[in-house]
């Protein structure tokens, strides 16, 4: 077991309390590290830090800091074994998404972003005015536990190479891969200042991370009542926001579709990474004639799910990031039976150590449900009918969330349903996702989009200069 400081302004430092916070593996239950736990002096620290290191980072030039942030890319991908089996003891996500998702999908992800930078009208010309697009200043960056590295990067280098320095706060859950990301950039030669982390609660030193007088932006992902909590923190000094938060996502399948297909892509959202996944598709809406089948259809699918150890290859589902979100889990399943739901499998945690529970689908449910309104976060599917397209859709958009969804069926249909949805992203029949498209929601999802040129519009500021 090791012990962990904070990186601020290129220097590993103990916090100055002195207090230092357990890291557990939530598949045995066992401590695997400590980190610091950051006080009010230490965010003062490295907010400074970042405020003296904006103006000459700000000015380099763009291509300067591609470069640098190609060098952090090349020790992402040198150390990406390391950084896969980490997540995998510290959020329990399975080997095989952390080896073919998590891990590779930061550095994907960073790649597109960067080659957009290199097109991005960060000068252009519009009759006498020549027209500036420069970073806002210092971000502080909060980011969640069940994308421990992407959820970093999807921050870190847009507004990097927008011009912008950044003070990182991890999730206390699964900071260790955010150590990692530290020691790569300081590997990398970024400038001091340009990077800093710090790690701490959400409630305490993410809180004061946010309402830091000297922070510019407030860039955060997690859940939309913290989110709305943020807007307040902004306030006083009228910061900026980029949010990206909850999401309780449908999956409309059509008739003539492909019901196997439709199945496998929402059960597959809601048990990979055990169903923390934002935009994970949480609704199964299926023609009422279609139900039984349905039914069927996933509980012989589910059937072939193996779940365990997390860092066996076999396991596609490992245990809950933590003995509280295991909790606020079951204590939704517990509710949706209370509401007059049915357990079509699952329900319940495994009788072993580690924090598991076994993929849930609920029928015989309808929209109104809190199963079917509010995101729970976990590996659990509620399964809605409906009577026609127009209910569907209806269906599909009556929730306070936005972030994404999917449609299978006939081309033609499943467009123009795509289309009626409120939503940031609709995946059309399994439709992949090009790593520069948009990311983000519409209504209480959030503000702002991540990812490619829409990612880096969130971190600049725009200036008119006439001649």
């Amino acid at each position: 077991m090791r012990d962990y400081q904070l990186f601020i302004d290129n220097q590993w430092q103990d916090a100055s309390s002195g207090e230092m916070i357990d890291v557990i593996n939530p598949a045995n239950e066992e401590v695997i590290g400590r980190v610091p736990k950051a006080g009010q002096a230490d965010v003062d620290r490295a907010v400074a830090a970042a405020k003296k290191a904006f103006l000459p980072w700000s000015q380099l030039h763009v291509d300067q800091r591609i470069s640098f942030l190609e060098k952090v890319e090349e020790g992402l991908a040198a150390r990406q074994d390391e950084i896969a089996a980490t997540i995998v003891a510290e959020l329990g996500a399975s080997k095989t998404f952390s080896c073919q998702r998590q891990a590779p999908m930061a550095i994907k992800e960073s790649q597109a972003t960067l080659d957009q930078a290199r097109q991005y009208p960060f000068q252009e010309d519009l009759d006498n005015a020549v027209i500036r697009r420069e970073g806002v200043g210092v971000v502080a960056a909060i980011t969640p536990w069940n994308y421990p590295l992407n959820q970093i990067q999807r921050k870190l280098t847009p507004a990097l190479v927008a011009g912008n320095t950044i003070v990182v706060k991890p999730a206390s859950e699964t900071p260790l891969t955010a150590m990692i990301y530290a020691e790569i950039i300081e590997e990398a030669g970024l400038p001091a200042g340009v990077f800093n982390l710090v790690t701490g609660s959400g409630s305490e030193t993410g809180d004061y991370l946010a309402g830091h007088p000297d922070v510019d932006l407030i860039s955060f992902t997690g859940s939309t009542e913290v989110g709305q909590g943020l807007y307040h923190k902004a306030a006083s000094t009228v910061k900026q926001l980029v949010l990206e938060l909850g999401g309780k996502s449908a999956l409309i399948y059509l008739p003539g579709g492909d019901l196997q297909a439709a199945v496998k892509q929402a059960v597959d959202s809601c048990v990979n990474n055990s169903g923390q996944t934002c935009s994970a598709l949480t609704r199964l809406l299926i023609p009422a004639d279609e139900y039984d089948r349905t039914k069927q259809v996933v509980k012989d699918y589910i059937d072939t799910i193996q779940q365990g150890d997390p860092s066996d290859a076999d396991t596609v589902i490992g245990p809950m990031v933590s003995k509280g979100q295991m909790e606020t889990v079951l204590e939704y399943i517990d509710q949706g039976q209370a509401e007059g739901a049915e357990l079509l499998t699952g329900g319940y945690r495994l009788e072993r150590p580690g924090y598991f529970v076994a993929p849930t689908v609920f029928v015989e449910a309808d929209n109104r449900m809190s199963i079917a309104q509010e995101e729970i976060f976990g590996p659990v599917l509620t399964i809605l009918t409906y009577q026609d397209t127009e209910d569907a859709i209806k269906q599909a958009n009556d929730s306070i969330y936005g972030l994404s969804g999917a449609v299978v069926g006939p081309e033609g249909p499943a467009l123009e349903v795509a289309q009626a949805m409120r939503t940031g992203n609709v995946i059309i029949n399994g439709a992949s996702m090009p790593d520069h498209a948009p990311f983000g929601g519409y209504k209480q999802s959030g503000v702002g989009r991540e990812k490619g040129r829409f990612g880096i519009d969130d971190y600049v500021e725009i200036k008119a200069v006439f001649k």
